[in-house]
């Protein structure tokens, strides 16, 4: 069997995590079996469509490197793969079930249906069609379409067997003809509702495996069914399982968090997402690590391994993976670079409107900086090291923040002596031997330890908390360390002799 899927999302919103894990299983299956993977926009919901969504789904599965072998941009052999450019086709189908008998017309009104609805909920039932225009003879169905009425059609729902063993779900029996009502398949403006299109397009497309939400599950029978009127043998199903916010509610589109470009906005890369989105819900023989490529992906890919339980979202993981992501990207020189090039370019646009020294933004200086905070795991993102948390390996601190300096006691020679042990040490030192030496310091100055290091953080960085001192220096590099502590030290002398001259 050649294995042809499809992802078919609508364009009624932007691709979320809970959209890119079926596009991903869909592309992992078509890939381990050497077959086609296959992009369709279902936009048959006219009133529903967001402008510009088929554009970013497109540039999403290229970012991700998802890409179908046929889609509305690369084209292929069943096209048109927009719905909205195959109501001949629809028209056509739906001509063969009124002939064979398993479709009809309805002209019932708006008001009606809602009548219907009411008075079932005021029963506590569950709302459906009573079938009522099933029982039109031709003669009068004529008459009706002679005067014009407005109409719609539906499918006949027969209780036939409609059971079928899911991929992932095993064996599914339901009767949809006991619960429902015949469903409509071509609305009244001529186009046609998800599961008639559904059906003739998988159909038409030789679709041989389709793999979708599980909020599909309960529709399948109904989808038998129509391939039973038309005499077509349907595909294999498997049904992913229901991914929840951690908060056990379902996921929306309307959730700008889960959406994937929000995420790439956000600085989290293609990898890091599809490695997250594989921890949800299964899919693979073996426990995978935290962070694996694409191929691998591919390889070690399982459909029988899903779970069929629902799961629950953990974007910590996230943050984990994407952390991962930047290590691994720093060990190879053409990733490194990019990240040095991007690391540069949020750096500039997040000062943008500070005086920042260039020189700071030199490939040596960066490179450092990338290493140091994915080695230490400071940082989740690249944006995270233009923060105000970390302002200070870009700009030193100004004087007006020297101020608070004054109540440590340290200056004059003092201070000559300290900016002398660090400015002897060589870039790349060792922490624990500036550690004792800046102990031994202290304690020949009868300074406290802790006030020495709060007195250098502060030199350095402004801040009260975040990375060790030797963390500080080590990035920054001695040079830098000692220029910062001689303009805390001019800056102390000078207000020094000013206070001599007021006394």
């Amino acid at each position: 069997m050649t294995v042809r899927v499809r992802f078919a999302p609508s364009p009624t919103g932007f691709l979320h995590l809970g959209g890119l894990r079926t596009a991903l299983y869909n592309f992992l299956f078509a890939q381990q079996n050497k077959g086609s993977f296959i992009l369709r926009i279902e936009d048959t919901d006219r009133k529903r469509i967001v402008p510009g969504a088929v554009e970013a789904i497109e540039r999403v599965l290229t970012k991700l490197q998802l890409i179908p072998k046929e889609s509305p941009g690369n084209g292929g052999d069943y096209g048109p793969y927009f719905q909205s450019q195959r109501l001949d086709l629809y028209r056509s189908n739906l001509d063969t079930l009124l002939k064979n008998g398993n479709a009809y017309a309805c002209f019932c009104s708006p008001t009606r249906l809602d009548l219907i609805r009411k008075d079932a909920i005021r029963r506590r039932e569950v709302p459906k069609y009573d079938n009522k225009c099933r029982n039109l003879s031709r003669k009068q169905v004529e008459e009706k379409i002679r005067q014009g009425l407005s109409h719609c059609y539906r499918f006949v729902l027969r209780s036939e067997e409609s059971n079928f063993r899911d991929l992932v779900y095993g064996p599914y029996d339901y009767n949809p003809a006991a619960h429902e009502g015949d469903p409509v398949i071509m609305k009244e403006d001529g186009y046609p509702t998800y599961h008639f299109a559904n059906v003739v397009d998988d159909h038409l497309m030789d679709i041989s495996h389709v793999l979708r939400g599980e909020e599909w599950l309960i529709s399948t029978p109904k989808h038998i069914l129509m391939y039973k009127a038309f005499g077509w043998t349907p595909p294999r199903y498997a049904h992913l399982p229901l991914i929840l916010n951690k908060d056990g509610s379902k996921l929306s589109k309307r959730q700008d968090d889960l959406r994937v470009e929000s995420l790439f906005s956000k600085g989290f890369y293609p990898l890091t997402i599809l490695n997250f989105v594989t921890k949800i819900g299964g899919g693979f023989d073996e426990k995978l690590d935290d962070l694996v490529s694409l191929d691998e992906l591919v390889d070690k890919f399982n459909l029988t391994s899903l779970n069929s339980s629902s799961c629950r979202l953990d974007m910590n993981r996230l943050d984990l993976i994407n952390q991962l992501e930047i290590k691994r990207r720093a060990k190879y020189p053409l990733e490194e670079k990019m990240l040095i090039d991007e690391l540069k370019d949020i750096v500039l646009k997040r000062l943008l409107d500070n005086k920042i020294d260039k020189r700071v933004l030199s490939e040596e200086y960066v490179r450092r900086v990338i290493h140091w905070a994915s080695s230490e795991s400071r940082i989740v993102t690249l944006k995270d090291l233009a923060s105000s948390d970390f302002s200070y390996l870009w700009e030193p601190p100004t004087e007006t923040s020297f101020n608070s300096l004054h109540g440590f006691n340290i200056k004059g020679r003092s201070l000559d002596d300290l900016i002398s042990i660090i400015g002897s040490s060589n870039e790349g030192f060792d922490r624990s031997e500036l550690t004792k030496q800046l102990k031994a310091f202290a304690k020949k100055e009868n300074i406290p330890f802790p006030v020495v290091m709060k007195f250098l953080r502060g030199s350095l960085s402004n801040l009260k908390e975040g990375p060790s001192v030797g963390e500080m220096i080590d990035v920054l590099g001695i040079k830098e360390t000692v220029s910062r502590l001689s303009k805390v030290k001019k800056y102390l002398d000078s207000n020094a002799i000013q206070d001599s001259r007021n006394t």
